[in-house]
């Protein structure tokens, strides 16, 4: 567990040291020569939980192949799993998260409380597309091969180490079609500005986790009397 922690406060570290000089003075709003580094933690800390639950996701039906091969197992247990594991590990990145924080004067507000529904969207975020491409994994291997690459290609479009003033307003305008865009912008939001998110803005991103958990319901019921035999 504490390297599961270390190793995005690391990552983050490294970045901040290399970036900070040149995006720091391109964060409104956020005073201080640490306000970059704070900027990159937040990114991290949704994107470690995001990425994580992708991961566990995608090779669940195939890590418990023998516990989905008993009748008597209840597979529904397989996605809660997944959840309360990453969880735990959240909450110790997010406590380690806090310290640095508090260690750098930019205390806890009242506006964290928002983290308590943006929590439950973020495992929807990531679940949706988690438990799609776990199922099709089953069938077609080659999907777990694709998708670090993809995940590659979105931590980069999303505003984890860049921030949306740096881009051009046409570029922007592309980038903010990804579900995660104003995800993250929220965690900004609340964490760095202390402030309420644009609950407005969400509603893009709830509708497309909601269409992709029902499009894995709808795989999963096709696939489930076939997935002990192909396991």
């Amino acid at each position: 567990m504490v390297w599961m922690v270390l190793q995005p406060l690391l990552q983050s570290l490294v970045v901040a040291l290399v970036l900070s000089h040149v995006l720091a003075s391109k964060l409104p709003g956020v005073d201080g020569p640490y306000a970059y580094a704070l900027y990159l933690l937040c990114g991290t800390l949704i994107w470690t939980l995001f990425q994580e639950l992708i991961n566990r996701c995608l090779t669940m039906f195939i890590d418990y192949g023998n516990l989905i091969k008993k009748v008597s197992f209840p597979r529904v247990c397989l996605p809660m799993i997944i959840v309360g594991a990453s969880l735990v590990h959240h909450g110790l990145l997010f406590a380690a998260t806090c310290l640095i924080f508090a260690f750098f004067g930019h205390w806890p507000a009242a506006s964290w409380l928002y983290l308590i529904v943006l929590l439950p969207l973020t495992l929807l975020v990531a679940m949706g597309p988690g438990l799609v491409m776990g199922t099709l994994n089953v069938f077609i291997r080659d999907i777990a091969q694709a998708t670090p690459i993809v995940m590659q290609f979105l931590f980069w479009m999303s505003p984890i180490i860049w921030t949306p003033q740096s881009l051009p307003d046409s570029f922007r305008a592309v980038l903010s079609l990804n579900p995660l865009f104003p995800l993250l912008l929220a965690y900004q939001d609340v964490l760095l500005h202390r402030r309420a998110p644009d609950w407005v803005s969400l509603l893009p991103t709830l509708g497309f986790a909601l269409a992709l958990m029902a499009l894995a319901w709808f795989l999963y019921r096709r696939a489930r009397s076939e997935l002990p035999d192909v396991l």
